[in-house]
C-alpha cells in the first residue's frame, strides 16, 4: 500500500516506496507501472519529484522507460542488474567457480527437501534436453540444461539462493552454447542423470559428488 510522504528527502522516500513495491512482487518484472497521475495522487508528490525517483530506480536497473509506452519493471531487486554487469566482465572460470559453490549447496539441500513435484520438474527438463540433443537443437539444449539446474536450485527451498542463482543463468546459457555444446552432451547427460537420481534417492552426498563431476568436466572445456 502506498503512503503519503513528508517533505524530508522526498525523492529518496518515493524511490524507497516504489522499490519496496518491486521487491515485494506487487509490481512484477515485465509489467508496466501505474501512470504518473495515479502515482502522484497516491504519493501526494509533484510530477518532478516522482520523475526524479523513477530516474533513480532506472539508473539502478530496476525500471526501464519506453518512449511513448510508459515505464516497466526490469528487475526484482538492484542486486540483479549489478550482478549481471559484474558477470559480463568476469571470465568463464570465475563464473564456473561461483556455479560450483552455489550448485553443490543447492544439490545437497535439494536431496533433503525435494518434493515429488520438484522431481517431475527436473525429469521434464532432462527429457526436453534429451529431445533437443536428438534434434541437434543447440538453443533448445542450452535452454533446458539451464532450466534443469534452476529446477534443482528451486528444490533446495532457499529463496535467497534461488534469487542469486537466477542472475547467472544468462551467462550459463551462453557457456553451454559456446563452450560445451552438443558435441559433449553424452558425458553431461550421464552426470545430470546421476544428480537427478541422487536427489530422488535423497542421498545428499552423492548429489554433491555428481555436481562436482560435471563441474570438473566443464573446466576441461574452458
Amino acid at each position: 500500500m502506498l503512503q503519503k510522504t513528508n517533505r524530508l528527502t522526498l525523492v529518496e522516500q518515493v524511490a524507497h516506496q516504489l522499490e519496496a513495491l518491486i521487491e515485494s512482487g506487487n509490481w512484477e518484472v515485465g509489467k508496466r507501472i501505474p501512470p504518473e497521475p495515479e502515482l502522484m495522487e497516491q504519493l501526494a508528490v509533484s510530477r518532478n519529484t516522482l520523475r526524479e525517483a523513477i530516474r533513480a530506480l532506472t539508473h539502478a536497473g530496476l525500471l526501464t522507460t519506453r518512449q511513448g509506452d510508459g515505464t516497466y519493471v526490469s528487475a526484482s531487486s538492484a542486486l540483479g542488474p549489478m550482478l549481471q554487469k559484474r558477470i559480463s566482465r568476469t571470465d568463464a572460470l570465475e563464473t564456473l567457480e561461483v556455479r560450483q559453490a552455489l550448485e553443490r549447496e543447492a544439490a545437497y539441500l535439494a536431496a533433503q527437501r525435494r518434493s515429488e513435484q520438484d522431481l517431475l520438474d527436473m525429469r521434464r527438463c532432462l527429457e526436453e534436453r534429451q529431445a533437443a540433443i536428438h534434434d541437434r537443437n543447440d538453443e533448445g539444449y542450452a535452454y533446458w540444461d539451464v532450466r534443469f539446474h534452476m529446477a534443482v536450485v528451486a528444490a533446495a527451498g532457499n529463496r535467497l539462493l534461488q534469487d542469486l542463482y537466477s542472475h547467472i543463468t544468462e551467462g550459463m546459457r551462453a557457456a553451454v552454447l559456446e563452450v560445451y555444446g552438443l558435441n559433449n552432451s553424452d558425458y553431461f547427460e550421464h552426470t545430470h542423470e546421476l544428480l537427478y537420481q541422487a536427489i530422488a534417492d535423497q542421498h545428499a552426498e552423492k548429489a554433491v559428488e555428481a555436481v562436482q563431476l560435471y563441474i570438473n568436466e566443464s573446466k576441461k572445456h574452458l
